[in-house]
């Protein structure tokens, strides 16, 4: 069967592209701009790749058409589609009915988080020897993919899929979120919070989607859900019907709740960095986690993804035992290189509290040298200025800022972040940012890009503009 995916370039739909070939599908799609990874995954695969939405695409004509959510009425293939009565369905439905149905299905939500944890949970069973099928939405650098269709579990049992689930709507024919379409046994709430301000009208209308995912887990699985979170509270009274364990930095004061008897607690010293921390189940100690990876909110993703794992059968004492060989995920707190005593770091934080806990994590490990911040107002909801009073606050541990005003934002981004005072630096193009930075860095600097996209690949010229600069400097690495 042909099936052909319209916005194949998106990591998700280029993870439902992967695991098609595998099921033995014979798998095309377009996109208008790729970009690794998924530029790279597609080319490894030998996937036909078809650049813009011209309806000549659909000759010859495929069995059907997996629409992705970026697409939308008017775009010359999608009205082709509807025009030729070709069979058409969105990505996670596809995924539902075609692998999601005979698996066991363990999905992690949240507005932060959701990546890691799912490539945490997914290396977990892999260590173990359950062959688990996932899709996530980065490249979790123990697989060096997004997306494997899955095997059978060594010893038998249930054959495992990990997906990262996501909030946003499904496809301009299904307003629904993507996560109502994956009826997981296991179920991760990490947190919740305001987002995709060009879906949702306020976080009352995100809550009511959490709760239609808690709607679709049998009583007989588990929902793990973060103790400390207020909307997760509440998106829980609002009615569950399985039962729950909660997880809790133990540094933290209960917030009330699930929070005063969390299953999964993690002791964590008191210098904040998270690259040590002790777990324990309902009071016992199961083990201790020494990793490559920063920040209480990796901790906490840790705690989610051992719990998981501990409902199909991962002992936590093995599952802690896994995460010391977790190697992170591309593009959060990736160090890209150093040149010249100058670290450049990639992440992928897009939302005022991600930006903050990352820079917290970073500031833990490099003490009191200087961290500059270079910030892309990309998401939609950046863009539509939601966060815009938030956004001084949340980068107030970095001691210098950079922002990239692209042009028709929409708002005053300088009156914005007016409280940053001389700290705050704006630029109107990549090339500006480039030479401000490589101006401004010293020896000793770390700068932390943060963006939801490529950044006009800002971190590879920064990187060279450095090495240029920089060439007789001693310590340089590549």
């Amino acid at each position: 069967m042909h099936v052909h995916i319209l916005g194949i370039g998106g990591t998700f739909m280029g993870g439902i592209a992967a695991i098609a070939q595998q099921a033995g599908f014979r798998v095309t799609g377009s996109d208008r701009n790729v970009y690794p990874p998924m530029s790279s995954q597609l080319e490894a695969l030998g996937i036909e790749l078809v650049q813009g939405y011209e309806a000549a695409q659909l000759d010859p004509r495929p069995d059907v058409v997996i629409v992705g959510n970026a697409l939308s009425r008017g775009i010359p293939v999608v009205e082709a589609v509807l025009d030729r009565g070709i069979p058409y369905v969105s990505g996670p439905q596809w995924l539902a009915e075609a692998v999601l149905a005979r698996k066991h299905v363990l999905a992690v939500a949240g507005t932060h988080g959701k990546t890691t944890t799912t490539s945490m949970l997914a290396w977990i069973l892999e260590h173990e020897g359950l062959s688990p099928g996932f899709l996530i939405g980065g490249v979790a650098e123990n697989f060096a993919k997004t997306a494997r269709l899955g095997g059978s579990p060594r010893g038998g049992g249930p054959d495992l899929f990990v997906i990262e689930a996501d909030e946003y709507d499904t496809a301009f024919f299904d307003k629904r979120a993507k996560f109502v379409h994956y009826r997981p046994r296991t179920a991760v709430l990490n947190n919740l919070e305001y987002d995709h301000a060009d879906i949702y009208e306020d976080v009352a209308a995100i809550r009511r989607q959490f709760h239609q995912l808690l709607r679709t887990v049998p009583a007989t699985g588990r929902v793990l859900v973060n103790a400390d979170d207020a909307n997760l509270r509440e998106t829980l009274a609002a009615g569950c019907w399985t039962k729950t364990e909660a997880f809790r930095l133990a540094t933290e004061g209960s917030a009330g709740g699930a929070g005063a008897d969390a299953q999964w607690t993690a002791d964590v010293p008191d210098d904040g960095a998270g690259r040590r921390f002790t777990v324990r189940q309902s009071g016992r100690i199961v083990g201790s986690v020494d990793w490559g990876l920063i920040g209480t909110h990796n901790v906490m993703n840790a705690l989610a993804a051992i719990g998981a794992a501990h409902h199909v059968g991962v002992p936590p004492e093995r599952a802690v035992h896994a995460l010391h060989r977790f190697l992170g995920v591309k593009r959060r707190m990736e160090n890209r290189g150093m040149i010249g005593g100058v670290t450049v770091y990639d992440d992928f934080a897009h939302h005022p509290t991600a930006m903050t806990t990352t820079l917290r994590g970073l500031r833990a490990q490099v003490g009191t040298a200087r961290i500059i911040a270079v910030i892309e107002s990309r998401s939609n909801t950046m863009r539509l200025g939601v966060h815009r009073e938030q956004l001084a606050l949340a980068l107030g541990t970095a001691d210098s800022v950079w922002f990239f005003v692209p042009p028709g934002l929409g708002w005053d981004l300088p009156a914005a972040v007016a409280s940053l005072g001389s700290r705050a630096h704006f630029a109107p193009s990549i090339e500006a940012l480039v030479e401000g930075l490589t101006a401004a860095a010293r020896a000793g600097d770390h700068i932390l890009i943060m963006s939801n996209g490529g950044f006009g690949g800002l971190h590879d010229k920064l990187l060279s503009a450095l090495r240029l600069g920089r060439a007789d400097s001693p310590g340089e690495v590549a």
